[in-house]
């Protein structure tokens, strides 16, 4: 058994951790899944500037992902309509109406000019074998832009789940070089569906948002949807409309869905109903309105790190500086080796060092004999020459020496320098170079992203209001007719969100829902009808058919199950007197006895305390009851 526990303790430990760094979860650095990221390595190794068939590139991808081709698919359409990475070819789907993407062998894609400009460089990239050992992949590719908060991501792990929101490209290089600038700065989210956003509880990737569709009242009859919220499709804001049309919380007419490249959504009133009456109602019951949590957790160090968008930003940019650090690093480095390169070069010719070694015979001759040579001119080189850069020097062709230009060499080699002497100036201001590569990309690419959602302050809608409208309730109590319908001495102004509770002579009840016509007798008389109110208190006294004893009780109705049958007295019960009255007064008339000297009394209900509909009611005299009766004390008027 402890052999048992210890297999499934250690199975279920690397089964989580595998799907916490290896599935679910993106990196902090480059924003990315491993499929994705090996989708992109994939395209970037097969690159030539032309479009490649994505059943292709799926199968090249293969090779490091340890699945098959679908899911490869399927990640690389939704890299695609990201819109960031990726250039495309043919239809990969409508993120409007929720339609797939074409059959993998009829769509193409490639990688965008920001991709190959801001995630590739391989002197940077850490690279480790592939799942089978065949290939090489990278790590994390070098993202010299926030990609996780371009995108956004969402994951559900073992344990944890992530849901990042997409954020405007321009808004975030602004916002690291305000981090540069040790200024103030906010960003908020921006989805590629627009709509109108609330960001008043967004705290910084913590909290969450309240999306709105855009709605534009064409006329009083005619509401046309031009933007959606993220996370539903024209599809399913149709149904969540039409379902709320068939509960009765708005009025609709028609829907027409003229939705192509853009959405268009169009929804027709009848009578009675007015655009601006349904608003409410449309971002109260409808996917016109949506809330979404944010909870930004990515893998940093290969450890899950939960943050919130404003550290990952100042991550993302101490990152990009450390890259545009090791970039120019090694720009000076292979600077210097060019200029060490060509000086020795020139050494060798304009020296004629190849004129000594014509006539040697042995190779180790020959290399000793150019070492010997050079020896004059180290000062002047930064390094001592090796052996393998003597080997070059003897791998230069006749021609090459033949034609050599001395001035024109010099000159390389003064642009070399002067390439060298930039290179150190940036260094030495590395917050301001850096600051100078983000405006570039902003110059370059901003005007491909603007912004599509809309930020603005929306108001609470309170769903019971959104709904409400007033109506007249007709009870005709004789007939035992209730509803809008019913014509009737008794009319009651109300909403259509009120309840009736329906009082019977045998001591039941039940609460309705008023429609327009509904006849409640159900065998027994009804002897009482009001709307359903906590604060109206009902006064009740019934008589035991058995023994003839009266009980009184005051009770109110807040609690119950529409369409429910309740009791308010004891079965085998028979209601002598019922009012709302807040202090009624009644007579009982006992009934008649030999030696019965008092014959009837009169009883006030202000002696009785207010209990629960299912309490029992307190006895009203040690005498049989005939009957209850209105005290000539108090006139009251029956219902």
């Amino acid at each position: 058994m402890d052999d048992l526990k210890h297999l499934m303790k250690h199975n279920y430990l690397t089964y989580a951790s595998y799907v916490i760094l290896d599935r679910a979860i993106p990196n902090a650095i480059d924003g990315l899944k491993p499929v994705q990221r090996r989708i992109l390595h994939t395209l970037m190794s097969i690159d030539d500037g032309k479009m490649h068939k994505v059943a292709n590139v799926a199968g090249q991808t293969m090779a490091l992902h340890p699945h098959g081709d679908a899911p490869i698919t399927d990640a690389l359409v939704n890299l695609a309509n990201k819109g960031y990475l990726l250039d495309t070819q043919g239809n990969f789907g409508n993120l409007y109406t929720g339609d797939p993407a074409a059959a993998a062998r009829y769509i193409e894609t490639r990688l965008s000019s920001l991709a190959k400009e801001t995630l590739y460089n391989k002197d940077i990239t850490d690279f480790l074998p592939s799942y089978d050992g065949r290939n090489q992949e990278p790590v994390c590719l070098p993202a010299k832009i926030p990609l996780v908060l371009m995108q956004g991501a969402e994951g559900i792990a073992v344990g944890m789940s992530t849901k990042i929101l997409p954020h405007n490209f321009n808004e975030l290089i602004t916002a690291q070089i305000a981090i540069l600038q040790k200024k103030p700065f906010e960003v908020f989210p921006d989805f590629i569906t627009g709509g109108v956003m609330d960001i008043s509880e967004y705290n910084k990737g913590r909290g969450k948002i309240k999306v709105r569709a855009n709605l534009d009242i064409v006329d009083t009859k005619t509401i046309i949807i031009r933007e959606i919220c993220p996370g539903t499709s024209t599809e399913s804001m149709i149904n969540s409309i039409d379902e709320a049309a068939k509960k009765g919380r708005l009025k609709l007419e028609a829907i027409n869905d003229y939705t192509s490249d853009k959405v268009e959504i169009e929804l027709k009133l009848p009578r009675g109903a007015y655009a601006t009456d349904i608003l409410d109602a449309l971002y109260a019951f409808t996917q016109c309105q949506v809330s979404i949590n944010s909870q930004v957790l990515v893998i940093k160090d290969k450890m899950p790190w939960e943050t919130d968008v404003d550290g990952l930003l100042e991550l993302h940019t101490k990152t990009l500086k450390s890259f545009l650090k090791r970039e120019l690093e090694i720009a000076h480095e292979k600077l210097l080796r060019k200029i060490f390169d060509k000086t020795l070069e020139q050494l060798f010719i304009e020296n004629r060092m190849y004129k000594k070694i014509e006539n040697l015979k042995t190779y180790d001759k020959i290399h000793e004999t150019i070492a010997s040579q050079l020896k004059p001119f180290h000062r002047k080189l930064k390094k001592i020459p090796t052996y393998d850069d003597r080997e070059r020097l003897l791998n230069i062709p006749i021609r090459r020496i033949s034609k050599f230009d001395i001035d024109r060499h010099h000159g390389e080699i003064k642009v070399l320098k002067g390439n060298i002497l930039e290179i150190e100036k940036n260094l030495k201001a590395l917050t301001r170079f850096t600051i100078n590569y983000l405006k570039d990309l902003l110059k370059k690419y901003g005007d491909l992203f603007p912004r599509k959602t809309e930020i603005q302050e929306l108001e609470d809608i309170d769903r019971k209001k959104a709904v409400e409208r007033e109506i007249k309730v007709g009870v005709d109590i004789k007939q035992g007719y209730i509803g809008t319908k019913v014509v009737s001495e008794v009319q009651y102004k109300c909403t259509n969100l009120d309840r009736f509770v329906l009082y019977f002579d045998d001591g039941s009840y039940k609460v309705i829902a008023p429609s327009e016509k509904d006849y409640v007798l159900t065998g027994n008389k009804l002897l009482h009808v009001a709307p359903v109110d906590k604060d109206t208190v009902m006064s009740c006294i019934y008589r035991d058919l058995k023994t003839n004893f009266a009980f009184a009780k005051r009770f109110s109705v807040s609690k119950f199950i529409l369409n429910k049958v309740y009791n308010f007295a004891e079965e085998g019960s028979k209601i002598e007197f019922l009012s709302d009255h807040k202090a009624p007064i009644v007579t009982v008339i006992f009934l008649p006895k030999p030696k019965l000297k008092q014959k009837k009394v009169d009883f006030s209900f202000e002696e009785v305390l207010v209990k629960g509909v299912a309490a029992k009611g307190k006895r009203v005299a040690n005498k049989e009851v005939k009957k209850v009766t209105i005290s000539k004390k108090q006139q009251l008027t029956f219902a």
